[in-house]
């Protein structure tokens, strides 16, 4: 027997026999934080100065950044020793606490001009500074005491003292000064006393297995192991099952997390789950026992990811083996179980964080602590009742609200992931309980993404994420896991068919066995679907499109126009009423890169309105939180609501009001897509009234696809708020007279927007381009993009901002704008318009377009001309109820009805003078919607 399992036996022993009760029976005891501590927290600060330091290798540094201006560092010339390489510690604490127990230390460190360099080219949190402690002859351990987006103070964890003398030792890497170290007597999160007293509606059901699959579909999930595309699947999961899987371990050297053995334990735990062979069972017991007993997962950021990993797979091991766990091995992994939880971010109890947005909304309870409680509900029901209440009686009904809009506030990539976690819950419950425990609108949020979906791979930018790839070439964006849960819960051929788009799930086909049809075919048309979409009251947006045409050379127009609902901080962007545009590359872009969170790049111009396409006032008195930039934007919100009734009562939360929103006469091809939002709620009170309305024209023409009309009426609090028109591009854009000519290409096929201003005209307007570094600005303040992702030198990071503001100061500015997007030097078609007691007319190609000005309905007579020809006509911004449409002649005489919400007419007329009036007429006909009038067929 080798010396590493003798003392894996040896340890075990020792840890069971602590465990073992006067009845020599196993208890499973509950984590409560410090046991005997004084309820009154202990806070120990410890500098660094004072400490007994090693003058081998550490030098004291005058430092005014520093609380007494002098802390300790390694000299000139001394390597760092973080990994062993020297045995005497750099610095060496006498600590005494007034009582044994869990304390949490924390580290305060400056970088020097070695550590600063370092940290700004650092591209990762994987090139953060280490520091090396061990507690008397305890085990050492590698902490982060800086990372690269400059915070001084780091959480080092929680660590055990005795309560007698003991030396606490600490190795420095290069590059830090330590300024002091402080230990805290550690609380545990408070249980609500809701939660205390809660009974589950839903429990597990007896016996086992309880995750993924019960008794009654675990015969399903095996019928189907060998049939059509899940055999290859399975017969990959036989050979890794198959094969011994040797871990070895020193119980003096600190174990990282190992990806690959949580895998294996995995499958060799599904195999027993399918084929009961006891042999490869114990050996995925035996492997997650020894894993679990020694692994360490330190506190690099976000490592609560890769640490509720671990607690996933030993949920999924002690469910699926639990026939072959002696009492022993129970509580073993029980034991190892629940001290991973302590550690989780959300804390243990898991009441430190919201379930509804954040960490605590992604995997951590939805899945992790979900499973784990699940597993063990048999010998511990307490984990049960905290993370049900969390998930039943917190997250599932805000997400029944929320998901009204089939849209994820946290945008496209933190979207799909926590929506990842949302279906985790979902399918956890469905499968154990047989019982759907979210509102059947959660099918529905996978449109979301089909409709981000841009023709090169990439998505329309939403929130922080990266969604790009190399400039100019297709990329796919995919969140494959994301689709697998989708189409299987939905059922969906579509949704599968974009699954297999994104690339499978080659890297978990345990869950792709657990849950897919091989039966069900994919789809992979998607002209079934319509070209636009209403994301509905919560997450007011529309998004519009010529085509699903997806390549390099495609022709197709995607443009979208946000605002209205509600928001919810966290990685929802400032950016109610921004618009974007894609031809052949971004023509209307966001600008920004998402690198770390919070740092001023971030805070002030990536998640801010003025990266974003969208009007700003500025109130040289307004504030935005802790920011020191005012870039006349919307609301900067990093909070969230607790409760739909919060959300809908706290003005706060308010991202504007959806007027109007309609798309027709085609409900799957249409000509027109119409959207008005009323913004003033997204906005500070600087902000008296504002409108932004959208409309949307399919031109069906290969040479000039599409056109855009977009109206803002603003009206400011002082007319000394300057306001500014604002469009953000990645090309350098061309002046004309009447405006500006934005490009971009793929594969040398160059499409262009002519974008042209009818009001203010040009002698009423100024115009300003602001151009690369200049453009990563907030007015007086300059931003540097992140060394993390300076060097992927996507266009986002280098753009262009155009802003046009009115000449004289106005309370009330009104801007009139239309866009067409051409095929390369194709000339835009000319533009011609009026302004009416009313609204505002434009004409362009075959289309006659009616939108409504000022901050209300149109609901008085007016007339409209309609030119030599056959024209399109549409009013917007009707009001409500019954109206008529008369032609002088008297030819033309209809009868409309005007719907809530949508406020739109559309018919085709000929050659005219045309009076619209509130009424029915008796002798007229009802106007008729032609759901096949579309492009294509005219």
């Amino acid at each position: 027997m080798g010396t590493s399992i003798k003392i894996q036996l040896l340890v075990l022993a020792v840890f069971f026999s602590s465990y073992v009760n006067s009845k020599n029976e196993f208890s499973f005891p509950q984590k409560n934080g410090n046991q005997g501590l004084s309820d009154k927290p202990v806070v120990l600060k410890f500098d660094a100065e004072k400490a007994n330091i090693n003058l081998g290798s550490t030098q004291f540094v005058e430092d005014d950044r520093l609380i007494s201006n002098q802390g300790v560092s390694l000299k000139s010339g001394v390597s760092s020793a973080i990994d062993g390489e020297r045995a005497e510690a750099d610095l060496v604490f006498k600590v005494k606490v007034p009582q044994a127990g869990r304390y949490v230390m924390t580290t305060y460190a400056f970088t020097d001009a070695e550590g600063a360099e370092l940290m700004g080219k650092a591209t990762s949190k994987y090139e953060s500074l280490f520091i090396r402690i061990q507690i008397d002859d305890q085990r050492p351990t590698k902490r982060v005491v800086y990372v690269p987006w400059d915070a001084k103070k780091q959480i080092s964890g929680k660590f055990e003292f005795s309560g007698n003398e003991q030396q606490l030792k600490i190795w420095l890497p290069r590059g830090v000064i330590l300024d002091y170290v402080q230990l805290a007597s550690y609380v545990p999160p408070v249980v609500p006393e809701i939660a205390k007293d809660y009974q589950p509606t839903i429990l597990p059901p007896a016996g086992h297995p309880r995750l993924w699959v019960n008794k009654q579909s675990l015969s399903k999930v095996k019928s189907r192991l060998e049939v059509g595309e899940n055999i290859k699947e399975w017969w990959n999961i036989k050979k890794t099952a198959l094969i011994p899987y040797v871990f070895e371990f020193d119980l003096d050297e600190e174990m990282s997390y190992n990806s690959e053995l949580e895998r294996v334990a995995e499958k060799k735990a599904f195999y027993y789950l399918m084929t009961n062979d006891e042999e490869i069972g114990k050996e995925a017991v035996q492997l997650m026992i020894d894993y679990l007993s020694v692994v360490e997962f330190g506190n690099i950021l976000d490592i609560t990811r890769e640490l509720g990993r671990a607690i996933y797979y030993g949920s999924l091991v002690y469910d699926w083996c639990y026939d072959l766990l002696t009492e022993e091995e129970k509580q073993s992994l029980y034991n190892s179980l629940m001290r991973l939880a302590d550690d989780m971010e959300i804390g243990w109890p898991p009441f430190k964080q919201s379930v509804l947005t954040g960490h605590g909304n992604e995997m951590q309870v939805s899945r992790d602590l979900l499973a784990l409680s699940i597993a063990i509900y048999d010998e511990d029901p307490t984990p049960y009742k905290y993370t049900s209440y969390r998930v039943l009686e917190e997250l599932v009904p805000m997400r029944n609200w929320q998901y009204q809009s089939p849209r994820h506030n946290q945008g496209v990539n933190y979207g799909a992931y926590r929506s990842a976690c949302d279906m985790h819950a979902a399918w956890l419950f469905y499968r154990m309980s047989g019982k759907p425990v979210f509102d059947d609108n959660i099918k529905g949020l996978p449109t979301h993404w089909l409709y981000m979906r841009l023709p090169d791979g990439q998505m329309l930018r939403d929130g922080d994420g990266f969604n790009a790839g190399k400039p100019g070439e297709f990329y796919y964006w995919s969140q494959a896991q994301t689709m697998l849960l989708y189409y299987t819960y939905n059922n969906d051929p579509i949704l599968k068919a974009e699954f297999l788009r994104q690339g499978g799930l080659n890297n978990n086909p345990v869950m792709f066995l657990l849950l897919n049809d091989p039966e069900l075919l994919p789809e992979s048309s998607l002209e079934s679907l319509p070209l636009t979409i209403d994301f509905g009251p919560i997450l007011g947006s529309m998004v519009a499109r010529t085509g699903w045409n997806m390549g390099m050379n495609s022709n197709d127009v995607v443009a979208e126009i946000k605002g209205g609902g509600y928001h919810f901080g966290n990685h929802q962007h400032s950016d109610a009423g921004s618009i974007q545009i894609y031809y052949r590359g971004f023509q209307v872009a966001d600008l920004g890169l998402y690198g770390f969170y919070g740092p001023p790049y971030d805070f002030n111009f990536h998640k801010r309105s003025i990266s974003h396409s969208m009007m700003l006032a500025r109130d040289p008195e307004e504030k935005f939180g802790n920011t020191e930039s005012n870039d006349g934007g919307t609301r900067f919100n990093q909070r969230h609501p607790n409760t739909p009734e919060i959300a809908k009562t706290d003005p706060w939360f308010s991202n504007g009001k959806v007027v109007s929103a309609d798309f027709g006469p085609s409900k799957l091809r249409p000509f027109f897509s119409y959207f008005d939002v009323d913004l003033v709620g997204a906005y500070s009170s600087k902000i008296a009234a504002y409108n932004r309305r959208f409309c949307f024209l399919n031109l069906d023409r290969d040479d000039i696809p599409a056109a855009i009309i977009l109206i803002d009426d603003m009206t400011t609090a002082n007319p000394k708020f300057k306001k500014y028109w604002q469009i953000n591009t990645h090309n350098l854009p061309e002046t004309t007279n009447n405006g500006v000519i934005l490009k971009n290409e793929r594969m040398k096929l160059q499409g262009k927007t002519h974008v042209e201003m009818l009001i203010p005209t040009k002698s009423k307007r100024e115009l300003e381009i602001l151009s690369g570094t200049d453009a990563n600005s907030s007015f007086e303040f300059k931003y540097e993009i992140p060394g993390r992702i300076a060097h992927l030198n996507h266009p986002e990071g280098n753009g262009h901002r155009i802003m046009i503001s009115p000449k004289a100061a106005n309370s009330q500015d009104q801007f009139l704008t239309v866009f067409q997007l051409t095929n390369g030097d194709t000339e835009p078609l000319p533009i011609s318009h009026h302004e009416t007691r009313v609204g505002y007319v434009v004409y362009l190609s075959d289309r006659v377009v009616s939108i409504n000005k000022g901050n209300d309905l149109i609901g008085e007579k007016f007339s409209l001309k309609v030119p030599d020809g056959e024209y399109q006509v549409l009013l917007a911004g009707m009001k409500p109820g019954n109206w008529n449409i008369k032609s002088a002649d008297e030819e033309v005489k209809l009868n409309a009805n005007v719907m809530v919400g949508k406020n739109t007419i559309f018919f085709v007329a000929k050659k005219g003078e045309y009076t619209i009036a509130p009424g029915r007429l008796v002798d007229a006909k009802d106007l008729l919607t032609d759901q096949d009038f579309k492009p294509g067929k005219k």
